[in-house]
C-alpha cells in the first residue's frame, strides 16, 4: 500500500482466474457516510456493537454512530506517531470479548518509524479509550520507512494475528522475509489471553525453537489488509514491480511460506528459475503489465442486506481505484468480477471494512468512508 495523495492512475484489466463463472447478480453502488476523515485506512467494529470505528493514518480512531461521525476521537495517538507515506496509525483490532473486557489493540509507527503493537482498554465512557491503559506487546525496529504492514486481526482460534512488512526499501535487500530469526516479512500470531503481554501458541512453527516463536507464516512483502472468513485467511500482498497477489491459507497453516522474495506472485523474482519446493503459491495474482500497482485486500461479504453477493471476496487496487471480487471454493479463486463501474472512481482506496453485521465499507485516502449498498 502506498498511502499518498499523489495517486498513480493507470488502466487495469485483470486476467480471470480459473474457477466457476460468476454472473453479475445485482447492481451495487456506494453511499457516502462521511468525507470529514483524515486519511482513513481502516474501518472495523467490535462483535455485536452497532458503531463503526475508523482508523486515521494521522493518529486518531474515530467513531461512526448511527451513520454520523462523532466529533471526539475514541483514541488520539497523533502525538506519538510518524505519519505520511506508509507510516502512521495502521491497524486496530477489538478483542472478541470486547463487550466484557474492553480490550483492543493498535499498530503504529513511532516518531523514529519503528513499529509498535499496543493493547488498550476502553474507559468508563464507552466512547473514549483509556490512554493510561497502554500495554506494549511488541516493538519492531524498521530499517526503512516503507513496508510496515500494520494489519491486526483475531482469527477463529482466538489468537491475535499481526501483519509485518519486509522492512522496506525495495527487493527486500537483507532477505528478511525468508529469515526465521526476523519478525519482518511475516505474519505473527500471539496469544493475548495467556501470559502478559502475550504467550506463544503451541502450534506456531518455531514455538520450540529454530526461529522467532511469534511467527505464524513467512515470505510476505507488504501484506495490506488481510482478513479471515471463518477459517479461511485471505492475505493480500503488495508486489514489487511485476505482480499483485492474494493467497488464501487457513488458521491451521502454521509455517506456511508465501514465497517472497524467492517468488513475486507466480514467477521467480529476478531470476529465470528458482527452488519452489515448500512454497505456497498465490491463489490469485495479476500482472502490472495489465495495470494496477498496489493491491488493497478486503473481505468476504457475509452481510444480510445484499445476499446476492454473499461469499464474494472484494479487493481493490490503490493506484487506479479498481474494485473486484471472486468466490473462493475448493482451493481456487473463481472468475473475477469487475465492479469498478459501480464502486470504483471514488478515490484512492486504502481499505475495506465491515461492521458487526458484516456489511461492507470502503475508505479512501482523500478522507471518505463509503458503504457498499444495493443500487436502486
Amino acid at each position: 500500500m502506498r498511502p499518498t495523495l499523489s495517486v498513480a492512475i493507470g488502466l487495469l484489466s485483470l486476467a480471470l482466474a480459473v474457477g466457476p463463472a460468476f454472473a453479475q447478480p445485482v447492481a451495487l453502488t456506494t453511499r457516502l457516510i462521511t468525507d470529514a476523515l483524515d486519511q482513513p485506512l481502516y474501518a472495523t467494529a467490535p462483535t455485536a456493537d452497532p458503531r463503526l470505528f475508523v482508523v486515521e493514518q494521522t493518529g486518531r480512531i474515530r467513531i461512526i454512530v448511527d451513520g454520523k461521525l462523532s466529533d471526539a476521537p475514541f483514541l488520539d495517538l497523533s502525538g506519538s506517531i510518524s505519519s505520511g507515506n506508509e507510516q502512521g496509525l495502521l491497524g486496530l483490532a477489538f478483542h472478541p470479548d470486547y463487550a466484557k473486557n474492553g480490550r483492543f489493540f493498535v499498530d503504529y509507527t513511532d516518531k523514529d518509524g519503528n513499529t509498535h503493537v499496543v493493547g488498550y482498554k476502553v474507559s468508563a465512557d464507552p466512547a473514549v479509550a483509556d490512554p493510561a491503559s497502554a500495554t506494549e506487546l511488541l516493538r519492531v525496529d524498521q530499517p526503512y520507512a516503507n513496508h510496515n504492514g500494520g494489519w491486526l486481526g483475531f482469527g477463529p482460534d482466538g489468537y491475535l494475528y499481526v501483519a509485518m512488512g519486509d522492512g522496506g526499501s525495495g527487493g527486500d535487500p537483507q532477505n528478511r522475509a525468508q529469515n526465521p530469526d526476523e519478525l519482518l516479512g511475516k505474519i505473527l500470531r500471539l496469544d493475548v489471553n495467556g501470559a502478559a503481554p502475550y504467550a506463544i501458541p503451541e502450534s506456531n512453527p518455531f514455538a520450540e525453537g529454530g526461529g522467532r516463536p511469534e511467527i505464524f507464516a513467512l515470505g510476505v512483502r507488504n501484506p495490506w489488509r488481510p482478513s479471515f472468513d471463518g477459517d479461511d485467511f485471505y492475505i493480500a500482498d503488495v508486489g514489487q514491480n511485476a505482480y499483485e497477489e492474494i493467497t488464501v491459507i487457513t488458521a491451521e497453516s502454521a509455517g506456511a511460506n508465501l514465497g517472497w522474495k524467492i517468488m513475486e506472485g507466480p514467477s521467480c523474482f529476478e531470476a529465470q528459475s528458482c527452488e519452489q519446493t515448500g512454497l505456497v503459491p498465490p491463489t490469485y495474482s495479476y500482472s502490472h503489465d495489465t495495470g494496477g500497482c498496489s493491491i488493497t485486500g478486503g473481505y468476504v461479504y457475509r452481510g444480510k442486506a445484499i445476499p446476492e453477493i454473499s461469499g464474494q471476496y472484494f479487493f481493490a487496487d490503490f493506484c487506479d481505484s479498481r474494485v473486484n471480487s471472486f468466490a473462493y471454493a475448493d482451493g481456487e479463486a473463481g472468475d473475477v468480477f469487475d465492479w469498478t463501474k459501480q464502486l470504483g472512481g471514488i478515490g484512492a482506496i486504502t481499505s475495506f471494512g465491515v461492521d458487526s453485521q458484516g456489511e461492507l465499507y470502503i475508505t479512501t485516502i482523500e478522507g471518505n468512508l463509503f458503504e457498499v449498498v444495493r443500487a436502486e
